[in-house]
């Protein structure tokens, strides 16, 4: 017997400059981006962990660059976030903030930690 799929024709919107996200998927697409950004940068993150124990002139030479500011921002910025968005997940699994007004609001409260603990953590580690 030949089974027949019936195909939906249902409008399809695959522009990604126009899909409006929540502010949960926009929290989670930045997850998984850094996390990726993490794993891809792991070299040199190790790098820099033997050049700030090897001495601390060598950890200011390599640091002294404006580019590798920038990198370690990023870096700080994609740990501190993972962290806080990993919790929420971990929360989540929990099933702790799953409806909907919940989950937009850990959401926010992800943003709102992540990035003032990333400035804070600048300030200290550069």
């Amino acid at each position: 017997m030949a089974e027949m799929s019936i195909k939906k024709k249902r409008p399809k919107n695959l522009d990604l400059t126009t899909i409006k996200l929540p502010w949960s998927g926009k929290v989670s697409i930045l997850h998984r981006i850094s996390g990726a950004g993490l794993f891809l940068m792991l070299p040199l993150i190790v790098w820099l962990f033997g050049a700030s124990l090897s001495s601390p002139e060598a950890f200011t030479a390599v640091t002294g660059n404006l580019l590798v500011k920038v990198i370690i921002a990023g870096l700080i910025w994609a740990f501190t976030h993972h962290f806080c968005a990993g919790i929420r997940f971990l929360l989540i699994d929990r099933h702790i903030c799953v409806e909907k007004e919940a989950a937009q609001q850990s959401a926010l409260v992800v943003l709102a930690v992540s990035i003032p603990l990333t400035l804070v953590l600048w300030g200290i580690l550069l």
